[in-house]
């Protein structure tokens, strides 16, 4: 990538990434998406989305992004892959080193969202492909006719549970508390499908494995201490996410949970910063809340170089 200069910059080409795109190309603004890995973020790992208006019975993450993707760059955004490494508050200008290159800007828009947050446990990163898996619907047909366990309560974690039913022999949802956390139309799928078991009140304590990879876990009563052996072959953890900002977090004011602080307004303490979707301070983290960040994130863009160009 060359040096190069942009009326704004979105980091992250998830929904929140892409929406913003899509009204900031519309309104004129010369505008660059910058996503580092694929277009769709964890939308590209979602089985089913129920909750997007204008699709009853719902529609698969992928094609709904595709959609997002095509319709984002109708209006001249520009799209790149590239890794962003630092951004410069320079005032009136942003600098922002993209895999060693610089590039400018009047205005930066971070939608990097979230990665799916790990257990710590020991083990666990030499188990990765190897029984542990963070996406469901990446690696769920490999596990054909073997028991599995799902780790976490809320939404994510019981809609991979019934998608992992149509592969795996047994499903086993792990909940440290004695009731689910996701919508109530879930868990009653979930209370209902013979093949999901709920271990209420527990959490995984160690795993099993051999020169195959996962054999076991071991499992711990959050109440009594009590420990119990489940022989499973392939555990999948959605016990929440952890927001990507590290590469920001000397730049604007951030959580303690790492998140960007900001308004329904997304902006930031750094004036022409925005932040949008996943990664902002914000009661609900959905598809629709991050279209809703991106869209208005556009048009505080918009109007912070409407301001700066009145003037000169």
């Amino acid at each position: 990538m060359s040096k190069a200069e942009y009326d704004v910059i979105i980091v992250g080409g998830g929904p929140a990434g892409m929406t913003a795109g899509l009204y900031a190309s519309r309104a004129r603004l010369k505008s660059l998406l910058l996503e580092k890995m694929i277009m769709g973020g964890q939308m590209m790992t979602t089985t089913l989305v129920e909750n997007w208006p204008g699709y009853p019975g719902g529609i698969d993450g992928p094609e709904l992004m595709a959609r997002f993707r095509e319709h984002c760059v109708e209006f001249g955004l520009e799209t790149d892959t590239g890794t962003v490494e630092k951004i410069i508050d320079n005032g009136d200008t942003k600098t922002l080193i993209v895999d060693g290159e610089e590039m400018t800007c009047k205005a930066v828009i971070l939608a990097t969202g979230a990665i799916p947050r790990k257990l710590g446990i020991e083990g666990e990163e030499a188990l990765v492909g190897k029984g542990v898996s963070y996406c469901a619907t990446c690696d769920g047909a490999f596990f054909r006719e073997v028991p599995i366990a799902v780790i976490g309560g809320g939404d994510t974690a019981v809609e991979e549970a019934l998608f992992l039913t149509r592969f795996a022999s047994k499903v086993i949802l792990v909940h440290r508390r004695d009731q689910l956390r996701a919508t109530q139309i879930l868990q009653d799928r979930a209370l209902a499908n013979e093949k999901i078991e709920i271990a209420w009140n527990s959490v995984v304590d160690s795993f099993e494995s051999d020169n195959s990879g996962l054999t076991g876990a071991v499992l711990k009563d959050t109440q009594t201490g009590e420990t119990r052996n489940i022989e499973i072959q392939g555990m999948f953890v959605a016990v929440g996410v952890t927001p990507t900002t590290g590469f920001i977090k000397d730049l604007v004011e951030l959580t303690e949970d790492g998140y960007v602080k900001a308004g329904e307004d997304t902006k930031t303490n750094v004036p022409g910063i925005y932040v949008a979707g996943d990664n902002r301070t914000t009661i609900l983290r959905q598809v629709s809340t991050a279209v809703g960040d991106g869209a208005v994130a556009a048009l505080m863009a918009e109007r912070h170089i409407t301001e700066l160009d009145q003037q000169k």
